[in-house]
């Protein structure tokens, strides 16, 4: 494996985390004989073009410092490829980090991890999700959660997550059960009111929430949690109960495991790791091994 690596940055992740994690991270590859390479960009799409470039050239890994958002970015660069993904998760959220068990905002920690992981050749072929050409890593999510992150999203004021706070309150005021119609991959079809669907390749998204709290990354399928039609006191009694994974055993709530999955609905945007994918109707297929992670593959 070559000793020249990229590390690919966000500077703005986690209110200005990504920068000052940046070094420390940088300055433990270094000392482990890593020559790095930095790559920041303009806005996303300059950031993408630069990841895909450093790819195309044949650097040794792409180690992403950021948050969610930005390993989204690394994902697209790097999925289907050789080219290896470290993670140095510095950012609000950092739920793929936490899905497959690496340091989260100890950036020199991650560094070093990084660099054991290189030096070893300890890569792990992991699972991600795929919606047409866009790859995600954790969860694809619809519904009353996907309208919060929309109205959080149109709002100028206030900033940073206090506004999606505010954003929830008025979705709840606001609660109705979303007509969906579910399309598993055995070909059967579901219309059913839910609350939310959430397709889960990894286990957890805003910061920790357990939403799918059984999902894998290495078994090739999706978790799928569906929250029926839910009045505003039953939501509030089963949301908390997402950050234990424990929401699972309420009756309002269903599973399915699924290598594919089709969701419609009328007026409501998919999200994967964050970010929008677009209006549903999404299909979102798992593809096994897509992505080569820097990271020791742990014990049975």
């Amino acid at each position: 494996m070559t000793s020249e690596i990229t590390l690919f940055v966000n500077p703005t992740a986690g209110r200005g985390r990504g920068a000052h994690a940046a070094q420390p991270a940088a300055r433990a590859l270094r000392d482990a004989g890593f020559c790095v390479r930095t790559v920041l960009g303009e806005d996303a799409d300059d950031a993408l073009r630069r990841a895909r470039d450093a790819v195309d050239g044949g650097t040794g890994a792409l180690i992403a410092v950021g948050g969610d958002g930005m390993m989204s970015l690394a994902l697209q660069a790097v999925a289907g490829t050789r080219t290896p993904l470290g993670v140095v998760a510095v950012g609000t959220g950092n739920d793929f980090a936490r899905t497959l068990g690496l340091p989260v905002r100890e950036p020199a920690a991650a560094g070093r991890l990084v660099a054991e992981a290189l030096k070893g050749e300890q890569i792990r072929e992991v699972d991600l999700g795929r919606v047409g050409e866009k790859w995600f890593g954790t969860i694809l999510a619809s519904g009353f959660d996907s309208r919060v992150n929309d109205r959080g999203n149109r709002m100028r004021w206030p900033s940073g997550r206090f506004k999606y706070d505010l954003a929830m309150v008025a979705e709840l005021a606001a609660l109705e059960p979303i007509p969906y119609r579910i399309t598993l991959d055995d070909g059967e079809v579901r219309e059913i009111e839910a609350t939310l669907v959430a397709v889960g390749n990894g286990s957890s998204y805003g910061g920790g929430m357990r939403i799918c709290p059984g999902a894998r990354t290495d078994d090739g399928l999706f978790d799928v949690t569906v929250v029926g039609d839910c009045t505003r006191t039953t939501l509030l009694k089963v949301f908390p109960r997402v950050y234990k994974g424990t929401h699972l055993s309420h009756p309002k709530v269903t599973t399915h495991r699924v290598r594919a999955i089709s969701l419609q609905a009328e007026g409501v945007t998919g999200y994967a790791d964050g970010e929008p994918l677009g209006a549903l109707p999404l299909t979102a297929e798992c593809v096994p091994g897509a992505v080569r992670v820097l990271a020791p593959v742990p014990a049975p």
